[in-house]
């Protein structure tokens, strides 16, 4: 059985004529060739699978041939050719940079750039993957690179052409590979399929030129895969399968769907996708795409721009006539909005969904606005709503009085005064048409069964046509001569068409209805126990305060007149109580302060010990609720309560080393010092 060979070396070109779309390269090194204006090195640059490595190596072979044809390729069948198509050519050396990138292997280069080809006129280096040399492999490679012998050429290619260094980019000819154009890979690719005698769709070697991005060698990798897999026959509908595609006809559903309103079916559609295993962000992706699609397919010029094959080319034209542009400009500004939220929402699946509710009620969302706002772009009372607000048309309500002669506040009008015979005044705008008479006061009932919402027409005839420049005026165009202004009638006008939440109707300019009182209780803040912890300066403040703090909080005042001392048992008992009340409401900060034995004096004052002021802090603030139902269930209305922080107990002094255990026995006995000072002995022993 023979071996198979790939069709990406089998078709591999072989000469400047057959190399697929790099005709600006291979145009200009044959030019080079022809003239004999070789440079000493070239730098072929550009993304994967564009033929850089085969346009060197066509290079290589066609400037040492010896019997170049008319249109500089090399003949095929002189000695040097053949020994370079049996890889025998002792003029052609390649390396491969990324397994050679050390300095030796680039002086082990030099050393060999020293010797004279046996036969031949020029000596070639194609150094591969260029980009993977060393900073000191590029160093060494300098010298040589910049004035090698005259029978040397060095022809460098890589794909990362940002990681060369530039001395090395100085010392050549940079020529860039761009991406091959989906056309030229698919008419490459229909050659192939001719040559290997499969039948093949093209629709489906369009999809496979459109999926390598550029490359012909993915383009040539995925067609011998199809072709395993489906034989001699390559079908559209086998490529979309087995290279696990979204197909066109996904969103040609969906659109469909979207622009009936048929919501179901698009939520449907989305959930096959999803059980048939695609990606939801492709699909996102993809949508935006299509959306793209239809709009460039709005306007015969840019179809040009859709790189699709012509059937499907037809499918777009098709349904773009369907979509209006506001609709195809909303659902980009939607899907896109959909794209870039996409990574960040927890359930995804729910947001791609809600994108799709979105469009799916967006003809209804902009129809609504238009009704709404009839001023709209787009409505069909746009012209006369511009005219009013603009002050064009110069026409006043016809209910409203002339205004007095002579009147000169507000913008000067635009037409003659009623009882004028002179028609309309001239304008400094050139082609504006007349402006229509005001209506006099006699029209007023005519007016009165114009529909509301609607500009009442003039009635001296038609509407005039506005002014088709393009271009929107910023400002009413001033007349020649001064005209007296109409008169401005005050009126409320409506700020909002929704009511306030917090107030439940509508306001009105100069009639706002007064807010509802807010609950105070509702908005309480809970202080956090970070805010009770004082500084060392408030500390200190409140401890020169001394009693005088407490006396501040309010509290419930004391009836008049004598009370009776309350009983011990029972304060204790209602104390105890209170305490635990705040332990089982899980304030135990609180608990902790009064979690301790009161007793109350004859002047019914408790002295409550605690530790620190921030206990003294924490009672003051439940000081006005503590009491009053300590007094309630006492029934003593006398009773008071006044923090008091306890004294530190003297700690005892701490004997750690031996040095402190001696200083402390010297305290106490004098002639222990006095024997060490005497004997010269060390207290550490």
């Amino acid at each position: 059985m023979d071996n198979f060979v790939v069709s990406a070396r089998k078709y591999r070109p072989s000469t400047f004529r057959s190399v697929v779309g790099q005709q600006h390269v291979t145009t200009t090194l044959q030019n080079a060739i022809q003239s004999q204006h070789l440079a000493q090195a070239f730098l072929f640059c550009g993304p994967r699978g564009v033929g850089k490595t085969t346009c060197a190596r066509i290079l290589a072979k066609t400037i040492n041939c010896t019997s170049l044809s008319a249109e500089t390729e090399a003949c095929g069948t002189c000695a040097s050719c053949v020994a370079f198509q049996d890889n025998a050519s002792f003029n052609v050396h390649e390396l491969d940079a990324a397994s050679n990138n050390s300095v030796e292997d680039i002086r082990s280069l030099v050393e060999q750039v020293r010797y004279a080809p046996q036969a031949g006129k020029y000596k070639i280096y194609i150094i591969d993957e260029v980009h993977m040399l060393s900073n000191a492999a590029f160093n060494a490679f300098l010298k040589t690179l910049e004035e090698p012998p005259g029978y040397a050429i060095f022809i460098l290619a890589t794909t990362e052409r940002h990681k060369i260094i530039p001395t090395i980019l100085s010392r050549c000819q940079i020529f860039d590979f761009s991406r091959i154009r989906v056309e030229d890979m698919r008419e490459h690719l229909r050659y192939v399929a001719t040559q290997e005698g499969v039948s093949a769709e093209d629709d489906a070697l369009h999809l496979l030129a459109q999926k390598a991005d550029g490359g012909l060698r993915d383009a040539l990798s995925m067609f011998d895969q199809m072709v395993t897999f489906g034989g001699n026959k390559l079908t559209y509908k086998e490529v979309v399968q087995n290279l696990h595609i979204l197909d066109y006809d996904y969103y040609f559903r969906l659109v469909d769907s979207l622009l009936t309103e048929n919501l179901a079916a698009a939520l449907l559609l989305l959930d096959e996708v999803m059980q048939n295993g695609f990606d939801l962000h492709n699909f996102v992706v993809g949508t935006a795409e299509h959306l793209r699609g239809l709009l460039v397919c709005k306007d015969a010029v840019t179809v040009q721009l859709l790189e699709v094959s012509e059937g499907i080319k037809q499918k777009y034209v098709q349904q773009a006539q369907a979509a209006s542009l506001a609709f195809l400009l909303s659902a980009l500004n939607l899907i896109s909005q959909c794209d870039r939220e996409f990574k960040q929402a927890k359930n995804q699946r729910l947001h791609v969904e809600l994108a799709l509710m979105k469009l799916a009620y967006l003809n209804s969302a902009v129809q609504f606005v238009r009704e709404l706002n009839p001023a709209a772009p787009g409505s069909t009372d746009h012209g006369e709503a511009k005219k009013k607000n603009n002050g064009l048309n110069g026409t006043a309500d016809s209910a409203s009085p002339a205004p007095p002669p002579g009147a000169n506040g507000g913008a000067p009008a635009q037409h003659p005064a009623p009882n004028s015979s002179a028609g309309a005044m001239p304008t400094a705008s050139a082609g504006l048409p007349p402006a229509p008479r005001v209506v006099p006061p006699a029209a007023a009932p005519v007016a009165a069964e114009v529909p509301a919402g609607r500009v009442a027409p003039p009635a001296d005839g038609p509407e005039p046509l506005p002014v088709t420049n393009g271009v929107d005026e910023l400002h009413d165009t001033p007349s020649i001569e001064g005209q007296p202004a109409a008169a401005i009638t005050e009126r409320h006008q409506m700020r909002d068409t929704l009511p306030h939440v917090e107030i439940g109707v509508p306001s009105f300019e100069g009639i706002e209805p007064a807010p509802r009182p807010t609950p105070a209780a509702a908005f309480a803040k809970i202080p956090s126990l970070a805010s009770k912890i004082p500084s060392l300066k408030d500390l200190k403040n409140k401890l020169a305060a001394g009693p005088a703090m407490a006396a501040a909080v309010a509290e419930p005042q004391a009836p008049s007149g004598p009370v009776a001392a309350v009983d011990p048992a029972l304060l204790q008992r209602v104390w105890q109580e209170l305490a635990e009340e705040r332990r089982a409401q899980d304030r135990m900060s609180e608990y902790w302060v009064l979690n301790r034995p009161v007793t109350a004096n004859a002047e019914h004052l408790i002295e409550l010990s605690v530790d620190n002021p921030i206990q003294v802090d924490q009672f003051n603030e439940m000081r006005v609720e503590f009491l009053a139902e300590l007094r309630r269930r006492t029934g003593n209305p006398r009773l008071t309560v006044q923090p008091v922080v306890a004294a530190a107990a003297p700690t005892a002094r701490k004997l750690y080393t031996a040095t402190d255990k001696f200083e402390y026995l010297a305290e106490r006995f004098p002639a222990l010092r006095e024997a060490k000072q005497r004997l010269g002995l060390e207290a550490d022993f």
